[in-house]
C-alpha cells in the first residue's frame, strides 16, 4: 500500500475475502465480514486504520470462492483451478519448523516441561514447535490426558495441565486498534474471534485503561493464546482488535 502510493496509484485492490463500506455522512470507511463465511478474512485487517481503508479495494468481498472461481474460468484465467495454501503461503513446503530450524534456530532450544504445581514432568523441544491446546506430540507418559496450559517463552518453559486448565473467562489484550479510529462506548457487548479459524463468540468489552481491554467471554473459552489477535465484532462489522497479552479469571457481571 505504501509503494501503491508512492506512485500515486488511487487503490490498491486484493484479494481479501472482506468488505469495506463508506459511510460520506460521518466520512468514515467501515470494514465488514466477507459474505463467504469459510474465507472471510477480516480477522486479519483487524489493524487497519482510516488513512489505509481510504486507498483499498477488496473486490472478491462480495463473492464465494466458488462464484471466483467461475468467473476466473469464464476469463480463461490459468489460476482458475489452481490449488489453495492452507498454511504459511510463502512457504512452498508449508514446514514452519523448517523454516525455524534454518531462520532461527534458537527456537530450537529445548527446556522443561512444568505441570501447574510446579513439578518437572520432562523437556520439550523448542517452545516454538508447540501451542496452547495442544495434547499430541508433548512425549509425555500420564494416565490422564496432559495439554499445554502456557508457554513460557521468556523462560523456555512448557506448562501443561489438564484439559480443564485449558480454558478462561477472559482475557486481556494490548496495542489496540479500533478501526474508527477511536474507541467505543465501554462496556460493550460484542463478539470476539480468538483465532483466525474459532468462532465468534459472545462477550463484554470494557477498556483496562492504559491502552488495554479486557474481554470476559459469556461462556468460557478453551486455549486462549497469547500472542494472536482478539477481534472484536459488532454484527458483521469490525470493531477493531489487538494483541492478547494474559488470560484472567473475571465473570460476567
Amino acid at each position: 500500500l505504501d509503494y501503491a502510493m508512492k506512485i500515486d496509484a488511487d487503490y490498491l485492490a486484493t484479494g481479501h475475502y472482506a468488505r469495506i463500506e463508506y459511510e460520506p455522512e460521518e466520512n468514515t470507511y467501515r470494514l465488514f465480514r466477507g459474505v463467504d463465511r469459510k474465507k472471510d478474512q477480516s480477522y486479519m485487517l483487524c489493524m487497519l486504520n482510516q488513512e489505509q481503508l481510504a486507498g483499498i479495494l477488496f473486490p472478491l468481498g462480495n463473492y464465494t470462492k466458488e462464484e471466483v472461481r467461475a468467473i476466473a474460468k469464464s476469463r480463461g484465467l490459468r489460476t482458475a483451478e489452481r490449488t489453495e495454501s492452507q498454511e504459511i503461503c510463502f512457504l512452498p513446503d508449508n514446514d514452519y519448523r523448517g523454516f525455524l530450524e534454518r531462520e532461527y534456530p534458537q527456537a530450537l532450544t529445548p527446556g522443561n516441561i512444568l505441570s501447574t504445581s510446579g513439578e518437572k514432568l520432562g523437556e520439550h523441544r523448542g517452545v516454538a514447535f508447540y501451542t496452547v491446546g495442544q495434547r499430541k506430540g508433548l512425549g509425555l507418559a500420564s494416565q490422564l490426558p496432559l495439554y499445554v496450559v502456557k508457554i513460557d517463552a521468556k523462560n523456555n518453559v512448557l506448562v501443561v495441565g489438564n484439559e480443564e486448565e485449558t480454558y478462561s473467562e477472559s482475557l486481556v489484550a494490548g496495542g489496540l486498534n479500533y478501526i474508527s479510529g477511536k474507541p467505543p462506548l465501554f462496556p460493550l457487548d460484542v463478539k470476539v474471534k480468538i483465532r483466525y479459524r474459532s468462532p465468534l463468540v459472545p462477550a463484554v468489552l470494557r477498556s483496562s485503561g492504559d491502552g488495554f481491554a479486557t474481554v470476559v467471554f459469556r461462556e468460557r473459552q478453551k486455549a486462549v493464546t497469547p500472542g494472536q489477535f482478539a477481534v472484536f465484532y459488532c454484527g458483521e462489522e469490525v470493531l477493531g482488535g489487538g494483541t492478547i497479552v494474559s488470560t484472567g479469571d473475571d465473570t460476567v457481571g
